[in-house]
């Protein structure tokens, strides 16, 4: 009876923690929503955090893949180690929102000026380990083990020619000194019901790889173009080529997967036929297998459509992001932690998103659990809501402790269970 007591008192006192610093969660949240800052650019936002955690008693480490700070927990019994991750960069997105915490913040990418916005919820995932490290901090004696808090720079990837994001972060020993047994990361979402949670076994989100093609054909006045090579033409062939891979050759009953095209750039004028045309476009898989297949498939009908039309085409293709792939065992002992938070009826099993993120990077070194928070308004309907990487993106801040709340249950069952 007095374990019984023991825990419920325990119970109550981490339910208050958390009502407590849901303020606080808000307004750091609007206070990096209105400071964004773009990827291995977040040095302010890194000082903020870093100050944040000292004042909490934690370890701290800093200039991790460039920006990244690292928090470091220790509770007063012995135990295991687990590792909470949220990603700290804004996008190059000129925000045109209403709220009155919009971003103003101006900057250039990749040569052109734009402004930037946190316009897929980083602010608000930043704020909410921010506010787990706090909640976690005075509750200390009943952790058995460790927490090492991770925020991670250029999740949205690197500037051209730099490194960093999840995978430098795993180079540089983020998940070592000490050894992390497990991972566990969030994304708000906003086209799910503010209050709910998703997340599924295995893959969860995308492996995403990024190709390069390039056509040649021949120069020629535009008004005889039977005098030189269109690479247009042959560019537009590879397109469609390229989407019969998917749609014709490929099981899609066993798992998704896409080929898109995203730039396509060649030209001058209109009465020139160009020499050279250059297209660049993404590969996104659920499968390890078929991304293989997929990969030798481009590679071989590139260069064999530009050739049957008399020009020439080269592909590069990167290694890219790994499958966002949810440890079957760890997910499904860990449901229950996510139940608590939010409710049983509230959490829900989704299908795969061909979407990307490289939480996979430590997934590929330790076990890991990846899950959806909520955050669109209940009364605005789901093809209304605003999408992620968009000007208008807009969060119900209402929801943001259910993640607090999800973030300290995974932590506590994980260590003391």
């Amino acid at each position: 009876m007095l374990i019984s007591i023991s825990i419920q008192s325990q119970s109550k006192l981490t339910e208050k923690l958390i009502d407590d610093v849901e303020p606080k969660v808000i307004e750091w949240r609007r206070y990096f929503h209105e400071n964004p800052e773009l990827s291995n650019r977040e040095f302010n936002t890194a000082k903020k955090i870093a100050a944040h955690l000292r004042s909490l008693g934690l370890e701290v480490q800093t200039g991790i893949a460039h920006t990244g700070v690292v928090g470091i927990l220790k509770g007063d019994k012995p135990g295991k180690v687990v590792a909470l991750r949220a990603d700290i960069d804004a996008l190059p997105v000129t925000e045109r929102t209403p709220i009155p915490f919009a971003s103003k913040v101006k900057s250039t990418y990749n040569g052109k000026d734009t402004g930037v916005m946190h316009a897929c919820g980083h602010d608000s995932h930043i704020a909410i380990l921010m506010g787990t490290a706090e909640v976690l901090s005075k509750i200390k004696k009943d952790i058995k083990g460790t927490v090492k808090f991770i925020f991670q720079p250029a999740e949205e990837g690197p500037p051209k020619g730099e490194v960093g994001g999840a995978g430098l972060m795993v180079e540089e020993g983020v998940l070592e000194n000490p050894t992390v047994d497990a991972i566990f990361g969030l994304h708000i979402s906003s086209i799910t019901d503010v209050g709910h949670i998703t997340y599924k076994t295995e893959g969860i989100m995308a492996a995403a790889q990024s190709f390069e093609i390039d056509v040649t054909g021949k120069q020629a006045h535009g008004s005889r173009p039977w005098h030189g090579i269109d690479p247009i033409v042959i560019s537009a062939q590879i397109i469609n080529g390229l989407q019969t891979i998917v749609s014709r050759d490929t099981e899609l009953t066993k798992a998704a997967a896409v080929i898109t095209v995203g730039l396509i750039n060649g030209g001058i004028r209109s009465n020139i036929i160009p020499e050279k045309v250059k297209m660049i476009g993404t590969i996104r898989t659920l499968d390890y297998d078929m991304q293989k297949k997929l990969n030798d498939e481009v590679k071989r009908r590139v260069p064999a459509i530009a050739e049957a039309f008399g020009g020439k085409a080269t592909i590069t293709i990167d290694s890219g992001l790994p499958i966002t792939y949810n440890n079957i065992e760890l997910t499904n002992k860990m449901v229950p932690s996510l139940e608590k938070a939010a409710g049983k009826e509230n959490v829900h099993i989704i299908d795969a998103i061909t979407g990307a993120e490289d939480f996979s990077f430590y997934q590929k070194k330790i076990p890991g659990m990846y899950f959806f928070l909520g955050a669109k308004p209940l009364d605005v309907a789901v093809k209304d809501a605003t999408g992620h990487h968009t000007p208008d993106f807009y969060l119900d801040e209402s929801g943001f402790k259910v993640g607090v709340k999800a973030f300290v249950n995974l932590t506590l069952d994980f260590l003391n269970n």
